[in-house]
């Protein structure tokens, strides 16, 4: 007999004895037949659960579930969905629960929804690097904040939900008179913007700028930006239809990229060239910007938006950049007595005191009316491909936004389905009571003929 079967034997003794010897029962006392409860019968406390038939049923607990987008895989636009989570995020000790009002569209997610931004995951993954919201509640370790404080959120992804669980240290306390849209649109655009400008090109006043996609989310930090300075002249690139806005944002010299070579404009009112060069656009033009610096510029890259073409991957778009990027041999730098940089935010995620101290000048520049985010539109998780959508074809002037929390029509017929969870009964009544309605009016007309 081996261990395993000796509990089987053990436990099936006892219930051969039960059916071998039924218990008898005792008559009724005089005081049962009369009514009376017995002793025996008097109510004891025992826990319910000593009868499995007769087992109280624990009320089931409301299960927590928030929206998320999710990048399904690559591609268009219709490979970012909309899905319900399951379950509240638990919290690691220095971290803080955020209930998310807005998050940021970045060309990052553009990039990263066709395959070419490697700092994120492989689908399904949640995008997102920056939002707005209010906290809920505190990891033991976070002593800095509070459940309640107004927060403006950094992050590499993951914020495209309705709550996040993040590190108290890549929340930013909001001022009073911010929005949550205008939180949601500052982080990712005005730190690139000001790292670039104050910290690797050390741009000083009266000098001059040139400033690509000079309408969209960092184009406007930018130049706002530059504004903190006297006399600093800036170039912007934008399509027509946008040289009313930048121009009043700031931009000396706005030019049609599209109509005309923005290369030789420049040359015309600058014939020296330019002091600074930020370029999102890589390939033919970051030689272009190289070419337009006056001795001791400063270019500085910062993204390959030629890479980005149709709504997906275009292999040859990339294939173009990539062959047309431009290089440099240290001598020949030397030479030209010209300096060039790069820039991603990404990959400055380890230096949290740089920062910090970025994010608290800008919240104090905000504060004193010197910068403030332009929001170009708003629109809610399920329109996410109509938000993508419109960055992609540059029609936005200033950031959109993406909100967590249900279009109104559709919180409308929720309202509608729980105020009326039986229509048809409803409509079946309305009917019947307008055919009883038709009989009377029948008969009456009946009767008056009768009459």
């Amino acid at each position: 007999m081996s261990g395993e079967e000796a509990p089987v034997q053990q436990q099936q003794e006892p219930i051969e004895e039960k059916t071998e010897n039924p218990p008898t029962e005792e008559p009724p006392s005089e005081a049962a037949q009369e009514g009376e409860p017995s002793p025996a019968e008097e109510p004891v406390d025992e826990p319910a659960a000593a009868t499995p038939d007769k087992a109280p049923v624990a009320p089931e607990e409301e299960v927590f579930t928030y929206r998320a987008l999710f990048l399904t895989g690559y591609g268009g636009y219709d490979k970012v969905k909309l899905q319900m989570k399951k379950g509240k995020p638990s919290l690691k000790s220095a971290e803080v629960l955020v209930r998310v009002k807005a998050c940021g569209l970045n060309f990052a997610e553009l990039l990263g929804r066709q395959g070419l931004y490697e700092l994120l995951p492989s689908p399904p993954v949640t995008p997102g690097m920056e939002c707005s919201g209010v906290i809920e509640a505190l990891g033991e370790e976070v002593t800095d904040r509070k459940v309640g404080d107004r927060v403006l959120v950094l992050s590499r992804h993951g914020l495209w939900q309705e709550v996040v669980g993040v590190p108290a240290s890549h929340t930013f306390i909001m001022p009073e008179s911010m929005s949550f849209e205008e939180a949601a649109a500052l982080p990712v655009n005005y730190l690139t913007a000001y790292i670039m400008l104050f910290e690797m090109a050390n741009i000083r006043a009266g000098q001059s700028i040139l400033i690509h996609m000079a309408a969209g989310g960092v184009g406007i930090a930018a130049t706002q930006l530059c504004q903190t300075l006297e006399d600093v002249t800036v170039f912007g690139t934008a399509s027509a239809s946008k040289h009313e806005t930048i121009g009043q944002g700031g931009v000396t010299h706005p030019i049609d990229y599209r109509t005309r070579d923005y290369a030789e404009e420049i040359r015309k009112i600058s014939p020296k060239g330019l002091d600074v060069v930020l370029d999102p656009l890589g390939g033919s033009d970051t030689h272009k910007a190289f070419s337009l610096l006056k001795p001791m510029g400063t270019l500085i890259v910062f993204g390959a938006a030629n890479c980005v073409t149709g709504q997906k991957k275009n292999l040859l778009a990339v294939a173009k950049t990539w062959y047309n990027q431009f290089t440099i041999n240290t001598l020949r730098l030397m030479h030209a007595n010209k300096a060039v940089c790069g820039f991603h935010l990404g990959y400055l995620s380890d230096e949290e005191e740089l920062i910090t101290q970025t994010m608290t000048t800008l919240l104090e520049l905000y504060t004193q009316g010197k910068i403030k985010p332009r929001i170009d539109s708003t629109y809610h998780f399920e329109q996410v491909g109509d938000a993508m959508r419109r960055m992609h074809e540059r029609n936005n002037i200033g950031k959109v936004i993406l909100l967590p929390e249900p279009k109104k029509e559709d919180k409308k017929e929720e309202e509608k389905a729980e105020s009326n969870p039986e229509p048809a009964e409803t409509e079946d009544k309305k009917e019947e009571e307008k055919a009883e309605n038709k009989m009377e009016t029948s008969t009456e007309e009946v009767k008056g003929e009768e009459n």
